[in-house]
């Protein structure tokens, strides 16, 4: 009984220990998301960056929401990426309202 007890202790133990550190961080694209083509553009590709766990765009509100295991990669990291498919990405602030742009021009037109 002694040896299942420990043998289940060391499991939990070792569970709690491999735990994924997942956050969560707020983008915003330039040129901006215009169309459901620029977001499919982005969800399909940025998924493919390493340690990525979800992917939420949002046009009218000019956002790109990512879940992300921080185990994996980095919010510096995820920018890269959408280097990759020609987006400026930055980390939208606490509170901040991206204002849309009018004038910027869809990539995918």
């Amino acid at each position: 009984m002694k040896k299942i007890l420990l043998l289940l202790i060391a499991a939990l133990t070792m569970t709690i220990a491999s735990a994924k550190d997942i956050k969560t961080v707020v983008l915003t694209t330039d040129p901006q998301m215009h169309c459901e083509s620029c977001e499919k553009r982005i969800k399909e590709n940025i998924r493919f960056e390493k340690g990525i766990k979800k992917i939420v765009t949002d046009v009218e509100h000019q956002t790109v929401t990512i879940t992300y295991d921080a185990d994996k990669t980095t919010v510096e990291n995820i920018i890269k990426g959408f280097e990759k498919i020609k987006y400026n990405a930055r980390e939208v602030k606490e509170g901040e309202q991206v204002v849309t742009d009018e004038k910027n021009e869809c990539p995918n037109m």
